[in-house]
């Protein structure tokens, strides 16, 4: 029985030792970077500031809109034809 004590507090600070001592990436704060790449008066809408990720971003959500928004339409209207009968 002590020696399952004894292995139990071991693990116990084992574990506490490797979730403290953790080492965390350091990220770099582009902040200061980035405000300036946002506020800059270049005539590019904001949403399209960030690079040809945002580019990309915007179109796939433009598409989907439009096309959802056709789908809509289409589904509305023919719920609102009644069907011929055969």
């Amino acid at each position: 029985n002590l020696r399952n004590t004894h292995i139990n507090i071991g693990l116990r600070q084992l574990s506490r030792r490797t979730i403290a001592s953790s080492a965390r990436r350091q990220l770099d704060n582009t902040v200061k970077e980035k405000q300036k790449l946002f506020q800059e008066d270049n005539g590019m809408p904001i949403h399209l500031k960030g690079g040809s990720k945002d580019a990309l971003l915007y179109r796939a959500t433009m598409t989907l809109t439009v096309f959802g928004a056709g789908y809509v339409v289409y589904v509305l209207f023919t719920a609102a034809m009644p069907k011929k009968p055969q």
